[in-house]
């Protein structure tokens, strides 16, 4: 299995009683400890008002992080189009890339802080799934809805921050064309006048489209022929029609031949089973903050998460993302993985790990890395 690469997802988490300004250095030291062991690629996510994800700029904390590191590549998972527009995009992934350049993936996303779930014209999966099971055994779990986050005060709060007063995202789609063309070099408005973004035009970024479903984003990365990332850890209960939507859309193009598709998922390793467990305890409060519209707190300690008074509710809101989070050894995990990539054809990776301490976070990568290079 070594010749699927393993990447890194990091939302830049706060730990209880720490800084954002610790997490930003915990996340510096994480890619270059990562390089070291020979991850392919290192991506941060876009989240706002979160108290305990320092992660709000992923053009921002890649470009400090470009200058630790010097081979891993690096670059967003993904930045948020919804709240921005192609060309403010394509200067600050121009920027970087004038001094980095090859590095850099430019991961784009739909969201301008709507909630993960199943978009209009989803494809369902082909694959049978029965007893929330793929056929290999990977876990499907029931679809979450997100609907009752929509109407929350954060999130319309989010809403109104994030976007200027009467402001209205392009479609999706035409963005990503407008992207596209602007890194070309070929773009030419409505009337026919032409823009060139510098630096930015003929960067050497790779685009890569992020999706939860077979939706739009998956339409969009396969018409444009681009490289597709499916998020089993964010909505495990679509990752196999995100997958399938991207390879029936896929058309050749420039950037690609045949489909390319990563997949994500949330992994905790240590040397026992019983030691990881611990170290995951909070994983389920932490998913609970997101799911009741509180915002991520900051991640707990396992005494802090054991004190929560659970109710059927909460069990319910968060099981299928505590059901799916692969805890355990070096061994046990990486079989998960393998199951995972088997289910979905991935062709690469992206493990995204949080942890409590630092220290725990960092050995859990290493020791996924030791154990999938002896596969």
């Amino acid at each position: 299995m070594s010749g699927i690469p393993l990447g890194v997802l990091d939302l830049v988490p706060v730990s209880s009683g720490s800084t954002a300004a610790e997490a930003l250095r915990n996340t510096i030291d994480l890619a270059q400890r990562t390089e070291r062991f020979g991850y392919s690629r290192y991506w941060f996510a876009e989240h706002h008002l979160n108290p305990g994800v320092a992660g709000t700029s992923p053009a921002v904390v890649l470009a400090l992080t470009a200058s630790a590191t010097s081979t891993i590549r690096i670059g967003s998972g993904a930045v948020q189009l919804g709240h921005r527009t192609a060309l403010s995009t394509v200067e600050e992934f121009g920027l970087i890339d004038a001094l980095h350049p090859g590095r850099l993936d430019l991961g784009l996303g739909r969201s301008g802080g709507r909630p993960t779930g199943q978009t209009a014209g989803s494809r369902p999966t082909t694959t049978p799934v029965i007893d929330g099971r793929a056929p290999n055994g990977l876990r499907i779990p029931p679809r979450f809805s997100p609907e009752h986050l929509i109407g929350s005060p954060r999130f319309l709060l989010q809403q109104q921050l994030l976007h200027q007063p009467g402001a209205r995202p392009q479609d999706y789609g035409e963005q990503v064309d407008d992207i596209l063309a602007l890194l070309r070099g070929d773009f030419r408005s409505a009337d026919g006048i032409e823009a060139h973004a510098v630096p930015g035009e003929g960067a050497e970024v790779q685009v890569w489209i992020l999706g939860s479903s077979g939706g739009q984003s998956a339409e969009v990365a396969g018409r444009n022929g681009l490289r597709f990332a499916a998020n089993y850890h964010v909505s495990p209960a679509t990752v196999l029609e995100a997958a399938e939507g991207y390879r029936a859309a896929f058309q050749p193009s420039d950037h690609l031949d045949k489909p390319y598709v990563s997949v994500s998922a949330d992994v905790v390793v240590a040397e026992e089973d019983a030691t990881a467990r611990e170290l995951a305890t909070g994983y389920g409060v932490w998913v609970r903050s997101i799911r009741t519209a509180e915002g991520a707190i900051a991640f707990p300690t396992p005494e802090q998460a054991r004190a929560h008074p659970w109710t059927e509710a909460d069990r319910a809101l968060v099981a299928d993302r505590v059901d799916t989070q692969f805890v355990g050894t070096s061994g046990s995990v990486a079989d998960q993985l393998e199951q995972l990539q088997e289910a979905t054809g991935a062709d690469e990776l992206i493990i995204t790990t949080i942890t409590h301490c630092h220290a725990d976070r960092v050995r859990s990568y290493q020791l996924l890395a030791e154990e999938w290079q002896r596969r």
